[in-house]
Formats: structure tokens, C-alpha cells, sequence
């Protein structure tokens, strides 16, 4: 069977369009298969237009977390509760195009044991937020040693990477990455990005920031590297100028150091701020790594309410 997890924020109107798009789908291509919605703390409703569904369709399910945890959580938390050999993530908005996965599914069959979605193009997007994506895209892959840019949440893993990945002990994870990481038998399947029906994109400028800041400090540790390779340039900076001081000195002439002086110090008091930023995040993961909180806490599963009906 193929556990289809769909992490949702605010997408009541997107739920039942879904869940009708890939029954459809897998259903005419003899696919058995659940469909696994995730709430990440929705306030829309979403929850309950999953509950409806999973009253009118047993392969239908769904848990709504106590409050929003964000789309690595969500995503962590359906791979938990999928029942299927296979696991396919993927938007709840179709931008993730389900014609797709037929050919993802058939090469999971052939023995690939992960299965990437790769983008042929962002689709439709304003220049700032296309900006900005490509900006953090292209910093994620140099700092991550893997093209970020083409890559997508959307794949298909087989049972035993899915075992693999829950299995790992941190709590602040990368997907996205940690799929790369994990290794196995890979295979790569194009698409291009669909128009979302309704709503908007939860991404903004910000968002993204917070999110390449999270991810690279969860999966890299290139920003403590940059720290050691900062206090170098600081030391750099200050041999250069102790040969001009020394030079003059011992040539008569009149040392005129207070505006160097003055800009060193603002260059190397820069250098250690941002030093201490970046340890400081550091300190904060390990910190939260520490103290062993869970991923997400699930206030509700739908197999829950459904039976609490039946019982009624």
C-alpha cells in the first residue's frame, strides 16, 4: 500500500479537491493506497473538513497537531502514522502535480527505494519571492554540498528509508536533506509546478529566512566553520596594520593611526558579534535538542472521532 501524507495549514478549501484528485488518480491505476492529512494547528477548519471525509472514506485519515509546529513537523508526523510500504509527500494544494506519481510508483516497484520529485521551474511567482527563493536555494546547496534549487519535499520513500528516518534522534530536522543523506537507491522523476486553486503561498520573505537559518544549523555546521575562518581575517587585518605601524616607526614618520585604528575595530567588533550569533544559535539547538521536548503533539486523530461517532 502507498501512504499518500499531505501536511495542511489552513487549506479547508483544498481538502476535499485533494482527496478527490488522487483517489481518482490511483484508483484508475489499480494503486492501493491511504490518504494521510496532517493539521498543522489549522484555525480554518481544516481538521474538520478532514474528519468529514474520513467518515464518507476509510482510506481516508488525519490528525490535527494542538497547535502549529511548522511543515517539518507535519511531515515527521505522517511518515509516524502511515501504514504503506511506501510514503509519498506532497503539498495539500496540488502544486505537487499527482499525475506524477503512477511513474514514481512505478519506479519504487522497480526496486528505487527513493524516489525524487525534481522541478522543472518554480512556476508562477512574484520577482521578489522568485528572488528570494533562489537566493536561499543557492546558499542551502553550497552549504549543504546538494542542489537545493531543483530539489522539492516531494518524493516517494520506501519503508525501510522511512524506518531510517525515524530512527534519528534530533528534533530539529531538514527533510528535504536529510532524504539525500540517508542514501539508497535513488531515481529521478521531473514536473512542473502547479497553480494553487485557492489560497496563497504560507512563504514569505521572512518565513524563508527563519527557515534557511533553521535548516542549515540543524543539517551543517559551515556557519561555525565561518566563524574560525572570520577570526583569521580579524587577525589578517591586524598583522597588516601592526607592519604599517612598525614601518613608520622605524622611518620617523608620524604614525596617523586613529581612523584605522577606529575601523579596525569596527570591522573585528563586527566579526565577533556575528560570531557570537552564530555560536549562540548553536547553543540554542543544543539547548532544545537537550531538554528532549517531542516534534509535535497530536490533539486529535480522526480514527478518534470517527469511532467516537460510531459509538454515539
Amino acid at each position: 500500500m502507498l501512504s499518500i501524507i499531505l501536511p495542511a495549514y489552513n487549506e479547508k478549501q483544498n481538502i476535499e479537491r485533494t482527496a478527490k484528485t488522487l483517489s481518482g488518480i490511483l484508483e484508475k491505476e489499480g494503486i492501493p493506497f491511504e490518504l494521510l492529512f496532517i493539521s498543522d494547528g489549522s484555525v480554518d477548519g481544516t481538521y474538520e473538513e478532514i474528519c468529514r471525509l474520513a467518515e464518507l472514506d476509510s482510506r481516508v485519515r488525519g490528525a490535527e497537531f494542538s497547535r502549529n509546529f511548522g511543515k517539518e513537523a507535519a511531515i515527521f508526523a505522517g511518515l509516524e502514522l502511515a501504514l504503506g510500504d511506501g510514503c509519498i509527500v506532497m503539498d495539500c494544494d496540488l502544486q505537487h502535480p499527482p499525475e506524477v506519481i503512477p511513474e514514481m510508483y512505478r519506479l519504487w516497484q522497480d526496486g528505487y527505494e527513493v524516489v525524487e520529485g525534481i522541478k522543472k521551474s518554480r512556476g508562477k511567482e512574484s520577482i521578489l519571492h522568485g528572488m528570494s527563493a533562489g537566493l536561499f536555494y543557492g546558499i542551502m546547496s553550497r552549504m549543504m554540498r546538494m542542489d537545493m534549487r531543483s530539489s522539492s519535499d516531494f518524493k516517494l520513500l520506501d519503508r525501510k528509508v522511512v524506518n531510517v528516518l525515524l530512527g534519528l534522534g534530533e528534533r530539529n530536522t531538514f527533510f528535504r536533506a536529510l532524504s539525500f543523506w540517508a542514501g539508497f537507491r535513488a531515481a529521478k522523476v521531473e514536473y512542473e509546478v502547479q497553480e494553487r486553486a485557492f489560497g496563497s503561498s504560507k512563504w514569505s520573505f521572512r518565513s524563508l529566512v527563519r527557515y534557511a537559518v533553521s535548516n542549515v544549523t540543524s543539517f551543517s555546521t559551515i556557519p561555525l566553520q565561518m566563524v574560525t575562518v572570520m577570526g583569521m581575517v580579524s587577525i589578517i587585518f591586524s598583522v597588516i596594520l601592526a607592519l604599517q605601524t612598525l614601518v613608520k616607526y622605524l622611518t620617523g614618520t608620524a604614525v596617523e593611526g586613529f581612523t584605522t585604528v577606529i575601523l579596525l575595530i569596527l570591522i573585528i567588533g563586527g566579526f565577533i558579534m556575528i560570531s557570537l550569533g552564530i555560536i549562540g544559535h548553536y547553543l540554542a539547538r543544543i539547548y532544545e535538542e537537550v531538554k528532549g521536548r517531542p516534534r509535535y503533539i497530536i490533539r486529535s486523530r480522526t480514527q478518534d472521532v470517527v469511532s467516537g461517532d460510531a459509538a454515539k
